[in-house]
């Protein structure tokens, strides 16, 4: 992977590392963690400027993220809930509640989800599908993406070639919310078997 990241920008500079970012939105797996540290010690090295790295790993951001937004909008409300029906143990009114909450919280949801590893690829979607405003969900993303892209490429231009420590902290908090969606996947599993199960024990009594 990181070869893969030191080509491309020894190939195109700065905008390499742009479209690097740009995947790692629509490949969660390939982590924002290394390419951006990696693109501020390349930076630190003269591979390429330091705003230049700024600049275009925040394009590639916004790139990215519009990508996901236009999945989510091609997908729409109605798609999803058709799917929602099929799967077993979601409810329609699951998606109105996720629905009237993104509603509500859209904006804060879009801004502040650029810093929560995984789910900063994954909230573009949502977007989509309610069809925030595209101006403002670019604006949104361009502001969060840049906190974040600065925060990591000026820790790679400093530490300079101990830029891998980053990915070594970040991973470890990556695990973490990767933890606590699963917990929060088995908790919503469990309640609602367990109102199924009541369902079912109420139909019976009824029968009786």
């Amino acid at each position: 992977m990181v070869d893969w990241v030191v080509q491309l920008m020894e190939l195109l500079g700065a905008p390499g590392a742009g479209v690097a970012v740009a995947l790692e939105n629509l490949f969660p797996p390939i982590p924002s963690e290394v390419i951006l540290p990696l693109s501020g010690f390349t930076a630190s090295r003269g591979g390429m400027g330091l705003i230049d790295a700024l600049i275009w790993t925040t394009i590639g951001s916004v790139v990215g993220a519009l990508a996901l937004y236009w999945v989510g909008a091609l997908l729409g409300r109605d798609r999803v809930v058709a799917i929602a029906e099929k799967m077993p143990l979601v409810k329609v009114s699951d998606i109105e509640k996720t629905e009237a909450w993104f509603l509500k919280h859209g904006r804060a949801t879009v801004f502040f989800g650029r810093f929560i590893p995984i789910f900063r690829s994954m909230i573009s979607i949502p977007a989509g599908v309610e069809r925030m405003p595209v101006l403002q969900f670019t604006l949104l993303t361009a502001a969060g993406s840049a906190i974040w892209n600065t925060i990591f490429v000026m820790a790679g231009y400093y530490l300079g070639e101990q830029y891998h420590l980053v990915e070594a902290y970040m991973g470890v908090a990556s695990k973490v919310v990767l933890g606590l969606v699963l917990l929060a996947v088995a908790v919503f599993v469990a309640v609602r078997l367990i109102e199924l199960r009541k369902a079912r024990k109420g139909r019976h009594a009824l029968r009786r």
